[in-house]
């Protein structure tokens, strides 16, 4: 220790600074960074789970459902996306989206709504593939910022909409009592969407398309579709009839990947695109296993400022490992947790799977700096969404019983 403060953290601050001032080595970073902290934890530090080789291999026995269903999820969905982007329906969407800054406003409140039952990280790069074509690619950071934020908040109050508001539904919090967390959420929503819809449209309006007459591929809407409903009933049937397996096998990205190959023969997947996507993926997973491997025993007593303060750990700590030790500590307003650890990611494009999603989509954006810059509203949204919450609802903590 240094100060009283392990050393595992140390190494830890200094991948997120590394990342932050390199965008353009961000892969390098994490893995060396992995690399690093895997050694001191192997030689010198030792697991929650053991100590030396042993102590890892069963660490990584603990980890590697929630690593192989992101790697699958974000590969998976970046050929959703380019199936969805070669169907021409955005072509329909340009002409029906109202003009200026309201268009822009609509298609952040189409992201929010579709991750209210949808993986935030299919839903965020639904939303990123639209306004690619909607503004000729040229899409403000801090209107991507959005699209990531959209897709967090509407996952926050649904039990199937994020992956940390399932292991909350999974430890026994009813599904109403996450619901409330959308108080915040859409409050977030309309103050960020509004100053970002206004930065598209200064940086670039809606481009009506010229192609607007081309017929959609149907086939193509229908394999987008296929695969979401597919890992939505999986989602919702594995956690309701097989909870005690969801931790033994990554049932969810396995799904995806099996529509994906038996929807072949209807239209063939560009698998040109998944180098990069697989690239930008193993940055996350490095982060999340690095993020894992934190001597995180405990958080701080459950109170409306800890939950609020969580929120911008989120944005560079990993939620789901944030909302494991929560469920353990138990007693939260489970409504404003699941907003805290899920929209706080959105203030870093690396604080969530969705922002690392889109930002494989537009590597412009992997720059810390000019991601909190220009996306300042996603910050100050998360502010104003949370004092929302408190005055409306308020704090109402809930002592689950753990299935």
């Amino acid at each position: 220790m240094v100060l009283g403060i392990p050393l595992e953290f140390y190494f830890f601050a200094l991948i997120l600074l590394f990342v932050a001032l390199f965008h353009n080595h961000v892969l390098k970073t994490a893995l060396i960074g992995l690399t690093i902290v895997t050694i001191y934890k192997i030689f010198f530090a030792g697991f929650k789970t053991g100590a030396g080789f042993n102590g890892f291999i069963i660490h990584l026995s603990h980890e590697w459902v929630i690593i192989i269903n992101l790697l699958c999820l974000l590969v998976g969905f970046a050929l959703l996306s380019n199936h969805f982007e070669k169907s021409n329906i955005t072509d329909k969407i340009s002409v029906i989206l109202p003009d200026g800054w309201k268009g822009a406003f609509v298609l952040l409140a189409f992201v929010f709504f579709i991750s209210s039952f949808l993986d935030n990280i299919a839903a965020a790069i639904i939303g990123a593939t639209i306004a690619s074509n909607l503004f000729n690619k040229k899409v403000h950071i801090g209107y991507l910022a959005a699209i990531v934020a959209a897709s967090n908040a509407g996952g926050s109050g649904s039990v199937v909409g994020d992956t940390t508001t399932t292991m909350m539904w999974l430890a026994g919090v009813p599904p109403i009592q996450v619901l409330h967390g959308y108080i915040a959420a859409f409050v977030a929503l309309f103050v960020s969407g509004y100053f970002a819809a206004k930065q598209q449209e200064s940086y670039q309006s809606i481009i009506r398309s010229s192609h607007s007459g081309r017929s959609v591929d149907w086939g193509r809407i229908f394999i987008v579709f296929f695969i979401l409903i597919t890992a939505v009933v999986t989602n919702v049937v594995v956690n309701i009839k097989f909870s005690d397996l969801s931790d033994y096998f990554p049932f969810i990205g396995v799904s995806v990947w099996i529509a994906l190959f038996i929807l072949i023969p209807l239209r063939k997947p560009d698998w040109s695109i998944i180098p990069g996507a697989f690239k930008g993926s193993i940055f996350l997973l490095a982060l999340v296993l690095t993020a894992s491997m934190m001597p995180v025993e405990k958080l701080p007593p459950a109170s409306w400022y800890s939950t609020f303060g969580l929120g911008f750990l989120s944005a560079v700590f990993d939620n789901i490992p944030l909302t494991e030790l929560g469920i353990k500590q138990n007693n939260y307003d489970w409504g404003m947790l699941a907003y805290c650890v899920g929209y706080g990611g959105s203030m870093i494009w690396f604080g969530s799977s969705a922002g690392v999603a889109v930002a494989n989509l537009f590597p412009e954006a992997k720059s810390v700096g000019r991601w909190i810059k220009e996306g300042w509203h996603v910050t100050f949204a998360y502010i104003v969404g949370f004092a929302a919450i408190m005055l409306i609802w308020g704090w109402h903590p809930m002592l689950i019983a753990h299935k």
